[in-house]
C-alpha cells in the first residue's frame, strides 16, 4: 500500500469526520508505516463545514460580527481557502444551536448569513461556497438577500426584512440594489436534500417542527413560502417552488437560487470538486469512506456513493466503514463500493455502542489492514 485516501462523513452524534480520519490513519500506519495517507474530512454544509474544508486544504478562518437568528450581534466566522474561495456555513449565523430552546421558526432571520457573504465579497474572495444545514430559520433566505441589498416591499410601499410570519406581507421584490460584487463571483450552494419549497415534503412541513413550529405554525409558514415563491416568479421570473433542494434550510435553497442565481448541488460533489479529488486519485491504491449508516438513502448521492462513483471511474477500490448497514444496499456495489464493513462488533443498543465507537472503529480498520496484508 503506497497511497490511501480517507474521505469519511461524520458519524452523527458519535465522531466527526476529522476524528474518524485520525483514527483510520493511525491504524493504517500501524501496518503500513510508509504509506501516504491523505485525509479529506467531509461536512455536509452544516456545522463544521468551514473547519472541514480548512483542515483538508488549509487557509484561514475569518472572524466577523454578524446578527444571530434574532438580530443580536455575535462573533461569527467563515473560511477563506488558499485559492480565494470563501466557505460559509449558514449555521454560523442562523444555526439552531444559536437559539437554544428559544425556537420560533416564524421569527428568525438569515440576515447574518448575508453579512458573512458581504464580508467575503469585501475580502475579494473569488468564489463562494455556501453550506446549508442546521438552520433555525424558515424565511426563504430573505434576510440574507436583504443584507445584500434586495428590497422587499409591503402594501404601504415600505421596505422591510421578512421573517417566516411576515413573508405573506411581501407585495414586490426590488433587485436593483443587489450588491454588484455578487455578479462577479460564482456561488455554489451545498445542499444535501432534494425537498421542494412547499407542500408535505417542503421546508415547513418536514423541518419546521424541529425549529419550534406546531401544526398551525407550519401551515402559516408553508403559505408564506408559497406566497414568496409566487412573487419571485412574477418579479424575478424564476420558479423555485418545485426546485429540488429549494426546501433546504427553511427555504434558503430556493432563496439562494432566486436572489443570487446560485447553483444547488450535493455537498459531496462540492467537496470532491474543491479538493480536486480526481487528481488525488492518481496513484491511489485504496479509498476508505464511511458514514453513520449506509442504506437506500445513501444511494441518492450521499458521501459514500458520491466518492465511490469517482473512485470507480479511476478504477480504485473503495471500502466503506460504517456504523450500521441497512437493507437493500446491493446497488452500492454497482456504484463502485468494493466492500462494506460495520464497526458494530457487539449486539448492544446505540446509546451503549456510541460510547465505544472510536475503539470499535480503530479495531475494524485494523482488521481490514490485517486482511489486506495477507492478501498481498
Amino acid at each position: 500500500m503506497k497511497k490511501i485516501l480517507l474521505i469519511p462523513d461524520s458519524f452523527k452524534g458519535t465522531m466527526s469526520s476529522l476524528e474518524i480520519c485520525g483514527i483510520m490513519a493511525e491504524s493504517i500506519h500501524h501496518h503500513y508505516p510508509e504509506a501516504e495517507v491523505v485525509s479529506i474530512p467531509v461536512a455536509d454544509g452544516g456545522e463544521g463545514s468551514v473547519d472541514a474544508f480548512l483542515q483538508a486544504l488549509g487557509g484561514e478562518k475569518v472572524t466577523v460580527k454578524a446578527q444571530d437568528p434574532y438580530g443580536q450581534e455575535i462573533d461569527s466566522f467563515y473560511g477563506i481557502l488558499p485559492d480565494g474561495t470563501a466557505v460559509i456555513e449558514m449555521a454560523a449565523a442562523a444555526g439552531l444551536p444559536l437559539v437554544g430552546e428559544n425556537r420560533h421558526a416564524e421569527k428568525t432571520t438569515t440576515y447574518g448569513v448575508g453579512q458573512l457573504i458581504k464580508d467575503a465579497l469585501r475580502n475579494k474572495c473569488k468564489k463562494l461556497i455556501i453550506g446549508l444545514g442546521g438552520s433555525a430559520t424558515n424565511e426563504g433566505g430573505c434576510g440574507a438577500a436583504a443584507a445584500l441589498g434586495v428590497r422587499f416591499i409591503n402594501k404601504h410601499h415600505e421596505s422591510f426584512v421578512p421573517v417566516g410570519e411576515t413573508l405573506k406581507d411581501i407585495t414586490a421584490i426590488d433587485m436593483t440594489g443587489l450588491d454588484p460584487l455578487l455578479k462577479q463571483v460564482p456561488i455554489i450552494t451545498m445542499c444535501d436534500i432534494d425537498n421542494p419549497l412547499c407542500g408535505p415534503h417542503g421546508a415547513s412541513a418536514v423541518f419546521g417542527p424541529q425549529k419550534g413550529a406546531d401544526a398551525e405554525c407550519v401551515e402559516m409558514l408553508d403559505n408564506g413560502l408559497h406566497h414568496m415563491a409566487d412573487i419571485i416568479k412574477r418579479d424575478l421570473e424564476k420558479d423555485v417552488l418545485l426546485l429540488p433542494g429549494s426546501g433546504a434550510a427553511g427555504g434558503m435553497g430556493g432563496g439562494m437560487a432566486a436572489f443570487f442565481g446560485s447553483r444547488l448541488q450535493p455537498g459531496i460533489e462540492t467537496v470532491l470538486d474543491t479538493v480536486h479529488f480526481n487528481n488525488l486519485l492518481e496513484g491511489a491504491d485504496l479509498v476508505i469512506s464511511g458514514e453513520g449508516k449506509i442504506d437506500t438513502q445513501s444511494l441518492r448521492g450521499k458521501v459514500v456513493i458520491g466518492v465511490a462513483r469517482r473512485a470507480k471511474q479511476s478504477h480504485v477500490p473503495l471500502i466503506a466503514v460504517v456504523g450500521d448497514i441497512g437493507g437493500d444496499i446491493q446497488k452500492a456495489y454497482d456504484e463502485g463500493v468494493t466492500g462494506i464493513f460495520s464497526i458494530n462488533r457487539v449486539a448492544l443498543p446505540y446509546e451503549q455502542l456510541k460510547l465505544r465507537a472510536k475503539e470499535d472503529l480503530r479495531l475494524t480498520v485494523e482488521n481490514i489492514m490485517y486482511f489486506m496484508k495477507h492478501m498481498r
